[in-house]
């Protein structure tokens, strides 16, 4: 066959030369959560804790554990008044930025969708929300280690856009021993 036949029949003749690696595309695995360093900034919240408020009494216990080879963080929390509550939080990798979905034994949903590893601590936001008279607010926690058996767990919530936060809760979680 001459190569003006084969460029005649070009859409054919490149599906063939391409499809091979379209294959090998579709075969190559993706690295282990495990083996990626982005999957790791949120390790130092891995373990059991006793969590405290700032006035030094415990609000509550927390066991945060990996799932799925490393790429989900799975917190069970348990208030000292009864509540409790599960957040799964991962690495989003389409998206270039962590996520965090917590739902409570209320029916309380929440999901902070952007989140980020900045200046060591982990910092996790929601979309804008809607509230009463057409207005917004913005939830954020942020996760700081303070040690490696110590974290902070700072809540916050804005009705201007991020402009100003108004501290929700202060939590400070201290490793089992």
């Amino acid at each position: 066959m001459s190569l003006t036949k084969l460029l005649a029949m070009k859409p054919l003749f490149l599906a063939f030369l391409l499809f091979p690696l379209f294959l090998v595309a579709q075969n190559t695995p993706r690295p282990r959560c495990a083996d990626q360093p982005v999957y790791q900034q949120f390790d130092f919240w891995v373990g059991e804790w006793n969590v405290f408020a700032p006035n030094g009494k415990q609000a509550g216990t927390s066991k945060v554990e990996r799932l799925l080879d490393s790429c989900v963080l799975l917190e069970n929390w348990y208030s000292a008044g009864g509540s409790s509550g599960k957040s799964f939080n991962a690495y989003n990798a389409a998206k270039a930025r962590w996520q965090q979905y917590w739902v409570d034994n209320s029916g309380g949903v929440t999901e902070y969708l952007n989140g980020r590893f900045e200046n060591g601590s982990m910092i996790m936001e929601t979309e804008k929300m809607p509230l009463a008279n057409q207005t917004f607010r913005i939830m954020r926690m942020t996760f700081t280690p303070i040690s490696k058996d110590k974290v902070r767990q700072h809540g916050q919530s804005s009705t201007d856009d991020g402009q100003t936060w108004k501290t929700d809760f202060d939590l400070e979680y201290r490793r089992k021993q």
